[in-house]
């Protein structure tokens, strides 16, 4: 009987050091710097302590970071020698699990086409420049008709990638994009009127770094949007409403879609988890899926390919009636088994923009952690007053491109960027510039200036260029509009130039329908005018993970 009073005492004893101890700091409204109370309906400190890890955003899935060695596995036939192998490290992120399709495309030009409709003079180049390129489907000696005419718009390619999209309107979707998510987000916590979409225009719609900065300016400040959800505001001692808009630490804005980085689509293509044994990788993998061959070992279907892309001259799908990889040009998504991490068509179908400008180097003895080259950093333009500068539309800048397209900088709606200044890079030791292109682009040999003889005009000093700003002499074209608004085209016609690489050309990856199989590993690197677009080149989206590097508790191996 002792006995048993002393165990029941003991737990009793437990449990009440066990609440205690919540008591005393580990009850997470509970600030264990100061001992004051969070998130209490008298006001005071606001903070969403009952998140739990990032939602996995729509249509992508989970990529958990880790190691591995980025560049070369099998010969360099082109002899680029642009891939050499380096170790690198990627932090967990998520990836569309396909390539962004037409149907996604489309509702991307249809928001436009609504918001800012293109008759109006003042829009009708906001949606021009965001409209793919149809005529890539064109061949001097060849019928295409039927894909210039159909690809994109026609309900038989809805689930095929999108193509004749430039790496710049590639950009403009994720940018788009992220603010639909977000919205969406917003809605259902209560915090936006629901169905706040469909009454957006050119004057009152959604901008998510617009809602983080000056949320009362969403909307053009119309209050039955931004405080027309169902959530009511708490009141603080004083009767002020608090928690009227959510912010980053509510857990609700997710962070921003964007293009993948070299890096980190060169890792997910891979899918290494599957060749590994405990913390280190079983050899190399040559494509994205096992084994060192493009056919299947499927007893059902032995003997087709793994991908879409070009067999041979002349042979894009097989002979009919027996079509090996089941497209002639590109093949819905999903037709072809994913790899380790649950994506599609990380080899063949199309090719994919990232987001890196391309350099023949990859800088590893730099930095070896979430490699990416393209960093220009801006900041938020500031009124007078002090308030964000939001573009309105009769403020609407547009970038002239080379081939004379015009691209919307930032649309109404959207706070006006400019790049950083002193006032950002003062004594800094980690970047001291707004434009990092150009950072340790090459090595000594490589880097002389090629200014000998040539008519190229000095870098101006203070652009704070690296030495290297001339090692790439790619031609420059320029266009001008005349007084009545027509386009002067001027082609560079210097026979001294000797790249084609600026800081203008992205990397995009994987091979294509119209790409022999050398180019379904992802090790291999291509670059193109990130203003132009083809029939072979489509993107997929990322997002960053925040938090953990897992989900959830560790794979058995």
């Amino acid at each position: 009987m002792k006995n048993v009073l002393t165990s029941k005492t003991l737990v009793f004893a437990f449990a009440l050091t066990s609440i205690l101890g919540c008591q005393r700091g580990q009850d997470p409204n509970i600030d264990q710097g100061t001992g004051w109370r969070i998130n209490a309906k008298e006001g005071g400190f606001q903070y969403n302590t009952n998140f739990s890890e990032q939602e996995t955003p729509p249509g992508t899935v989970f990529v958990e970071g880790g190691t591995f060695t980025m560049g070369r596995v099998q010969d360099d036939v082109m002899h680029d020698w642009n891939n050499s192998p380096n170790q690198q490290h990627v932090q967990s992120f998520y990836m569309d699990e396909t390539e962004v399709t037409n149907k996604m495309y489309l509702h991307f030009l249809d928001w436009i086409e609504e918001v800012y409709p293109p008759e109006e003079d003042n829009f009708k180049n906001i949606y021009n420049g965001v409209v793919p390129d149809t005529l890539v489907w064109r061949n001097r000696l060849g019928y295409n008709d039927v894909m210039t005419n159909n690809y994109l718009r026609h309900p038989a390619y809805a689930s095929y990638p999108v193509v004749g999209v430039s790496w710049i309107q590639a950009v403009e979707y994720a940018e788009w994009r992220t603010d639909r998510v977000n919205e969406q987000a917003l809605q259902k916590a209560g915090y936006l009127k629901q169905d706040s979409h469909l009454e957006a225009t050119a004057d009152q719609n959604f901008s998510t770094d617009t809602y983080i900065n000056s949320p009362t300016s969403s909307f053009g400040g119309n209050d039955d949007i931004i405080k027309g959800g169902k959530l009511k505001p708490q009141l603080d001692a004083d009767g002020n409403e608090i928690n009227v808009f959510a912010s980053r630490e509510t857990g609700l804005i997710s962070p921003k879609y964007r293009l993948p980085s070299e890096t980190e689509w060169e890792y997910a293509a891979l899918g290494l988890s599957e060749i590994r044994s405990y913390n280190a990788h079983r050899g190399r993998k040559k494509y994205p899926w096992e084994g060192a061959y493009t056919r299947t070992g499927n007893r059902k279907v032995r003997g087709d390919q793994m991908a879409n892309f070009k067999q041979g001259k002349g042979d894009y799908g097989g002979i009919a009636g027996w079509s090996d990889d089941g497209a002639d040009i590109t093949a819905p998504s999903r037709t072809y088994d994913p790899n380790d991490f649950g994506l599609y068509d990380m080899a063949g179908n199309v090719a994919e923009w990232v987001a890196d400008v391309y350099r023949p180097i990859v800088d590893d003895e730099f930095n070896d952690f979430n490699y990416y080259r393209g960093n220009v950093y801006t900041k938020n333009k500031l009124n007078e007053d002090g308030s964000v500068k939001i573009v309105t539309p009769d403020e609407i800048v547009y970038d002239t491109m080379p081939n004379g397209k015009l691209i919307a900088r930032d649309l109404p709606g959207e706070i006006s960027q400019i790049p950083v200044d002193e006032d950002e890079t003062y004594l800094r030791t980690n970047f001291d510039r707004a434009d990092n292109r150009n950072f340790r682009d090459g090595d000594t040999q490589s880097s002389r200036h090629y200014d000998k003889g040539f008519d190229d005009e000095e870098a101006d000093p203070s652009t704070k260029k690296s030495d290297t700003g001339k090692m790439y002499n790619s031609p420059k074209h320029n266009i001008e509009f005349d007084s009545i608004g027509g386009v002067v085209r001027e082609w560079d016609k210097n026979n001294k130039r000797t790249s084609l690489i600026n800081d203008e050309v992205r990397v995009y990856k994987g091979g294509s329908w119209k790409d022999r199989e050398y180019w379904l590993d992802p090790a291999q690197r291509r670059y193109y005018p990130q203003n132009k677009a083809t029939d072979y080149i489509g993107f997929r989206c990322a997002m960053s993970r925040v938090g953990s590097k897992s989900k959830g508790p560790k794979k058995k191996n």
